[in-house]
């Protein structure tokens, strides 16, 4: 294989993954806000709540579980 073929593939690979890590982030940053929304009414204070810390833990759970069922969803379309 030519090395510039490989250089190539390598930086396709690299590019695929930095890809996935900003996908990963904007999630991240998505769920954080829906979350923060949803489950923080008051004034945060120097702790959460247990009451804020369960909706935060169960608000990013189904977050991640619908998005997951939506990505399988639209490859099986494909």
């Amino acid at each position: 294989m030519d090395p510039s073929q490989v250089q190539s593939a390598e930086f396709a690979q690299f590019l695929a993954q930095e890809e996935q890590r900003a996908k990963v982030g904007e999630m991240v940053i998505k769920i954080t806000n829906v979350c923060w929304d949803k489950c923080i009414t008051g004034t945060p204070g120097s702790k959460f709540s247990s009451s804020e810390s369960s909706c935060l833990s169960n608000c990013a759970r189904r977050y991640m579980d619908m998005s997951l069922l939506i990505v399988k969803r639209v490859q099986n379309m494909q």
